[in-house]
């Protein structure tokens, strides 16, 4: 998709990906709709780009996270793309996990990206994108993060047969796989602690690469014969 003058709405705009990622597409000339769950992040995102138009979320609230689609539609005239980077970590091993960890992980990394893309199918047009960031991790889940890493692997499923689903559509829906990333996530995480990670990617670098999976061209229309 162009960059330059496309509608996008970020939601988790007010952590250090998300907010970092609106500032460059307000850099890169796109028009950002911004939301979140903290008051103060989001408006410091908000002046960054130019006073956009922000909406508190709650990630508890699947209702009003798809609510947030047509509300950033009104605000900008229009939804070229929604890029959800809403996430959070939790380690621990699988009989050490309580089962509120595992739904609260379940609900924020999996069904609210599911509840902003579901309601973002029918007004993304043509040419347009929807990602969610998902991670390295559901291609090799390590230990003592099995319930971390099934909460991304369920939305990354999600994500493959939304796009087998909308393969005739001419709209990119992007699984954005990043590897670990040195953005203080892993330690605000819910529950445990984080094991041994190797040097991740720089906030800069894991914006590059959402924007990389942004600027590929989505897959032509298949045309029966």
């Amino acid at each position: 998709m162009d960059i330059e003058g496309a509608r996008v709405l970020v939601p988790g705009a007010g952590g250090v990906i998300g907010s970092a990622l609106a500032a460059r597409l307000h850099g890169l000339g796109a028009r950002v709709a911004l939301a979140g769950r903290t008051p103060a992040p989001l408006a410091r995102a908000a002046a960054t780009c130019g006073g956009a138009p922000v909406h508190r979320i709650d990630a508890y609230d699947l209702e009003g996270c798809a609510h947030t689609v047509p509300w950033a539609a009104d605000a900008l005239g229009g939804l070229d793309a929604v890029v959800v980077c809403v996430g959070v970590a939790g380690f621990g091993r699988a009989d050490t996990v309580p089962d509120w960890v595992a739904e609260h992980l379940l609900t924020v990394n999996a069904l609210a990206p599911m509840a902003f893309l579901r309601a973002a199918l029918p007004v993304v047009p043509r040419g347009g994108a929807l990602a969610a960031v998902t991670g390295v991790v559901v291609d090799a889940a390590p230990a003592g993060m099995a319930d971390y890493a099934a909460s991304k692997a369920a939305l990354a499923a999600w994500l493959t047969a939304v796009r087998r689903e909308r393969r005739r559509e001419g709209v990119a829906v992007l699984d954005i796989r990043l590897p670990h990333v040195e953005s203080g996530f892993a330690a605000r995480a819910v529950a445990g602690s984080p094991p041994a990670l190797p040097r991740g990617l720089t906030v800069a670098e894991a914006v590059d690469e959402i924007l990389d999976a942004l600027l590929r061209p989505a897959p032509a229309a298949h045309r029966p014969d």
